[in-house]
């Protein structure tokens, strides 16, 4: 292989052609190793770099300095000759003194997984949290690798679009650039932090339920969001698509009204580092009421995928709030039988296909099953003359339904906690 530099920039005349290299352990099956495999080709692809061949390699004892055996490392460089690739991407993470190897070895860039994905967030984050976060991730990445001998901090995969400046040669001054954009990306993000926090704290206060749409990557919650609100969010037949919470209102069987939000998508061996750098997004879902977990029935391993995000919800502490289990992609399904080890824990499932609009109103349904536990209906009969009664419903709840007889003004509605003690003496008794 040549020297070369990596390039990320999509603007960029000509791209980096790639060979991927996908690490089989003894823990892992022939299968599970094929459909990392394929997830690899999505996430190079959607960074969109050529890729010009893919194999797997079996590895029984990871190497310290390579990761791989040296022979195997020597067929694989010579094989990224042969085909003339001018970079190598590792399905798994590498030290930055293993990285360092490869790319003395082969005298040209190397990459692991984790840098696909960061590099993926920082070209698709579009808001100004999301650009800082994918920012200082790579930064946080960077910084140990520093030393690499095809390139310093001019041309550093740490930057962001339109922050890559002329760089120094100096080790040293190097670092201390890269500690001070660390340090300044930190300071930004606690002010945008806040904000978002606000913002979160205001809706809160709002007596409408809130819930939040979670699933692997690409599974089909952005599409649904849209077909259940008509609302415009970005949908793309892509990896991350979406890194931005984006909350909409959503109407109910019976008029009741809930907000949800669309979260960023998750995946298998997702680097620590982005979920921690993305916890204030994924938050949204810890403060939710209830969630939809969208899951790709029609995905070869649907499985994991589901597994995969439940580790992460149980990461934030979210793993025993009311879920919904939503199977998308129905119309794709030929059987159930491979979605039957998840179905065993979610017996009210719903099955979807947002693709040809069926079975949503069976999932509004039942997301006002959960929503009348998490918040029950109340019946209230006031007075004629208490409709200042009425009105502080109103003003901090919400009114599913409105009547006035003879009797006074009949009121079913959701409300705080903190108003029920006030209004305990016009509960409607059967």
């Amino acid at each position: 292989m040549t020297n070369t530099t990596f390039r990320y920039d999509s603007s960029e005349e000509q791209e980096s052609r790639a060979l991927l290299v996908t690490v089989q352990t003894p823990d892992i099956d022939k299968q599970l190793a094929k459909y990392h495999q394929s997830e690899l080709k999505s996430l190079v692809s959607t960074l969109g770099m050529p890729i010009i061949d893919s194999i797997i390699v079996t590895l029984r004892e990871p190497n310290a300095a390579f990761l791989l055996g040296t022979g195997k490392m020597a067929e694989i460089i010579e094989l990224a000759e042969e085909l003339e690739a001018e970079c190598i991407v590792i399905d798994h993470d590498l030290s930055p003194s293993q990285q360092r190897n490869w790319e003395k070895q082969s005298e040209g860039a190397v990459i692991d997984r984790r840098e696909v994905i960061l590099q993926i967030f920082a070209d698709r984050a579009s808001t100004r949290e999301a650009v800082l976060q994918a920012a200082l991730a790579q930064q946080e990445y960077s910084m140990p690798r520093l030393t690499r001998a095809w390139t310093h901090l001019s041309r550093q995969r740490g930057g962001t679009k339109g922050t890559r400046g002329e760089g120094e040669t100096q080790l040293e001054v190097d670092r201390r650039i890269a500690l001070k954009k660390i340090s300044r990306l930190k300071e930004e993000l606690k002010k945008v932090i806040a904000h978002r926090d606000t913002q979160r704290k205001q809706r809160r206060n709002l007596p409408v339920p809130t819930g939040s749409i979670v699933g692997y990557t690409n599974a089909g919650k952005s599409s649904l969001i849209h077909a259940l609100t008509d609302a415009d969010v970005l949908i793309e037949n892509k990896l991350f698509a979406t890194l931005d919470p984006t909350t909409r209102k959503i109407v109910l069987p019976g008029g009741a009204e809930v907000l949800v939000t669309d979260t960023v998508g998750f995946v298998q061996k997702l680097p620590h580092n982005l979920v921690e750098a993305f916890k204030s997004t994924l938050e949204e879902t810890k403060y939710s009421d209830f969630i939809i977990h969208v899951i790709d029935a029609a995905h070869p391993d649907a499985l994991n995928c589901y597994k995969t995000t439940m580790e992460v919800l149980e990461s934030l502490g979210c793993q025993d709030k009311p879920m919904l289990l939503v199977f998308n992609k129905m119309d794709l399904v030929e059987e159930r039988i491979h979605l039957n080890s998840i179905m065993e824990k979610h017996e009210h499932a719903v099955f979807i296909s947002i693709k040809e609009n069926s079975g949503l109103e069976e999932l509004l349904e039942k997301v006002s099953a959960i929503l009348s536990n998490v918040y029950p209906e109340e019946i209230y009969l006031f007075p004629p003359d208490r409709y200042d009664l009425v009105a502080l419903i109103k003003r901090n709840g919400s009114i599913l339904k409105e009547t006035y007889g003879d009797n006074g003004i009949t009121i079913h509605a959701r409300i705080p906690e903190r108003l029920k003690n006030s209004l305990s003496n016009f509960v409607f008794v059967h």
